[in-house]
């Protein structure tokens, strides 16, 4: 759906990355879309160095983000799920206020490869995107259909020092000087 410009000439940037699924019926062993998540960002060959899980709690789910935020290895740290309209959704409210800068396009094309996947039902997502220091944040819903959407569809590519005209590792500080 989108282009994606790949310079295979240069060496693609390992990141590394946390991955947290936010749930209040899940653990760590039932978690497929986390699980999903790790699997395509170690076959994209980055790392994740952290996989964690919390209940829809606003308190527990930034106390876990900004220890990731402020540990200068992670790089990028991805949410999944809390993004719906229920009582228990809470993480853009948790998580929004520690962006420093937010990622409206992230919210934008998200939604629109969605659309092309799951039509209107869309909608019903918050995902969300900033940057929280020298990290990068996305939220992303529950559903592995939206883990796979959002990572293929955008996040891969922005990820990749190798993506053209621009990638997200030429605003990161200890990447920009390369």
């Amino acid at each position: 759906m989108f282009k994606s410009n790949i310079d295979e000439s240069q060496t693609m940037t390992q990141l590394n990355m946390a991955v947290l699924a936010v749930s209040d019926t899940r653990t760590l062993e039932t978690d497929d879309s986390g699980a999903l998540l790790k699997e395509m960002i170690t076959q994209s060959g980055h790392r994740v160095l952290h996989r964690d899980i919390v209940t829809d709690d606003k308190q527990a789910i930034r106390a876990v983000v900004q220890k990731w935020i402020a540990d200068e290895e992670i790089d990028v740290v991805i949410t999944t799920g809390g993004t719906g309209f229920s009582q228990r959704d809470v993480t853009p409210e948790a998580l929004e206020p520690l962006f420093d800068k937010t990622m409206d396009g992230f919210s934008v094309l998200f939604h629109q490869y969605s659309a092309a996947q799951i039509g209107t039902s869309t909608i019903q997502s918050r995902a969300t995107g900033g940057l929280a220091g020298s990290t990068l944040v996305f939220c992303l819903p529950g559903s592995r259909g939206a883990c796979r959407d959002g990572w293929q569809g955008v996040i891969n590519y922005q990820l990749d020092s190798r993506h053209k005209p621009c990638n997200f590792l030429e605003v990161l500080p200890k990447y920009s000087g390369r």
